[in-house]
């Protein structure tokens, strides 16, 4: 039975994409801060062997919590890192922007999901496993506001080029699922209607196809794999 460790599984696409594999015979290990909500979707998941683990990833116990339930189920074959932060809502100018926030940001987007692929590293190995990490249109477009999230996921696009440069026997995707209707997109947008964004479980199975099939490393989009 094949192992995905998805992050940020208690709501929007992480818990979507848990949904999903489930349905698909997966045995999953998910994590997030919210943890009535991430307690509430083990009980969705079926009968496989799954893990739940209460927690915030840049948070290096948390993550030594990720790597044990690992141990327990097997080689990690899937890792996705979706949990994620906008840092701030209203979005700020940079001129605006508070330093705490920033590094949170940066921290959240960026260094905790490399961690966290540095720590399970022997398992991955071991099963020439996928990473997807879960990037955005504001790593490549510059948006009024968008200068602490954009530039995190920005930052993880690259860090994804380099860790697949120094690992080839893992295959690493920077996935942008484009705009859902998620509490964080309407965080982003607060007092607006998002009601025409497509929601996370239309877009999940598209993006778990995209995963499990054949496209290479590098970045891409859910729209652009479907229609290539």
């Amino acid at each position: 039975m094949p192992v995905a460790i998805i992050t940020g599984a208690s709501q929007g696409l992480g818990r979507a994409l848990a949904l999903e594999l489930a349905g698909r015979g997966w045995s999953l290990i998910l994590d997030a801060r919210h943890e009535p909500a991430l307690t509430a979707i083990s009980h969705e998941l079926g009968d496989a062997p799954h893990r739940i683990v209460h927690g915030d990833v840049p948070d290096p116990a948390h993550r030594a919590e990720l790597v044990e339930a690992a141990w327990g189920l097997g080689d990690v074959d899937l890792l996705v890192n979706n949990a994620s932060t906008l840092g701030a809502s209203p979005m700020p100018w940079f001129a605006d922007l508070d330093e705490a926030t920033y590094l949170r940001t940066l921290q959240v987007n960026l260094v905790a999901p490399m961690a966290l692929v540095r720590d399970l590293l022997p398992t991955l190995r071991s099963a020439s496993a996928t990473i997807v990490n879960i990037s955005s249109d504001a790593a490549v477009e510059a948006y009024e506001g968008w200068g602490a999230y954009g530039s995190a996921k920005a930052g993880l696009d690259h860090a994804s080029r380099i860790l697949a440069t120094e690992e080839p026997s893992l295959r690493v995707l920077s996935v942008d699922p484009g705009d859902m209707r998620t509490a964080m997109h309407q965080a982003a947008f607060p007092g607006e209607d998002i009601s025409d964004r497509p929601l996370p479980h239309t877009v999940a199975p598209r993006l778990v196809d995209l995963v499990l099939g054949d496209v290479a490393g590098g970045r891409t989009g859910v729209s652009e794999a479907v229609s290539s």
